[in-house]
């Protein structure tokens, strides 16, 4: 896989304002027979430059049939009504997360500064499967950073999209999530856990992008964390 794009599934990479500094983040969209997932949206702001990454590889964002949501917080989830003015897209998300994006509940991270309340579509659960052009995308369950959070997994191309349950942008190329953003650290490593229990040989996380390491780093984060 090139960090740019795999058969199917592209990364775009983007930089955008966000509480108050300048925010690198990495939404992806995955091409099906039907049109395109789009896997997080990023904030209010960011959906001019979606369009930009789209339009260089041929799509509009009109071709957005589904959005997936690893989460609710507003660096993933905020500029999903901006979106929907230009596309009258599914939303999927957890079933934990829906009543965040939905506005039942405000935010768990923000102060209770939130976006525009969307509607959910589809509440997902653990091992759902998404039929795509790179084979399966599968909900893989991982919470802590957030209580409904998921990650994507493609088993055909051993790729993993992690969401925040996995950070690339520190020290370290792939690390665990960052404690002062997660809520249920104990919770957040079991997850990694789980995600060490995958087949997987590159990563894209939504700081830092994609990292060609999988597995065999993610089980040694687990180890060190779980000490």
């Amino acid at each position: 896989m090139q960090a740019e794009d795999d058969a199917g599934v592209h990364v775009l990479p983007i930089t955008v304002e966000y509480g108050g500094r300048e925010l690198t983040i990495t939404p992806v969209i995955v091409e099906t027979n039907r049109g395109l997932v789009l896997c997080d949206v990023g904030p209010q702001g960011a959906v001019g430059s979606l369009q930009t990454h789209l339009r260089g590889l041929g799509y509009e964002l009109e071709d957005i049939w589904l959005v997936v949501l690893t989460h609710h917080d507003g660096d993933h989830a905020g500029g999903l009504s901006e979106l929907e003015t230009h596309v009258d897209a599914v939303v999927a998300t957890h079933r934990d997360e829906a009543p965040y994006v939905a506005g039942e509940r405000d935010p768990i991270k923000g102060g209770g500064d939130r976006y525009p309340p969307m509607s959910v579509d589809i509440e997902l659960t653990d091992e759902v499967r998404v039929p795509t052009v790179a084979g399966p995308m599968e909900v893989v369950a991982t919470p802590g950073h957030a209580p409904g959070h998921v990650s994507l997994y493609f088993p055909d191309g051993n790729l993993l999209v992690a969401g925040d349950a996995l950070v690339a942008d520190g020290t370290e190329p792939l690390d665990g999530p960052k404690p002062a953003f997660t809520p249920d650290m104990d919770q957040a490593i079991e997850s990694v856990g789980t995600l060490a229990a995958l087949e997987i040989d590159h990563t894209v996380c939504y700081h830092g992008g994609y990292v060609a390491q999988g597995s065999g780093r993610i089980r040694e984060i687990y180890e060190r964390l779980h000490d």
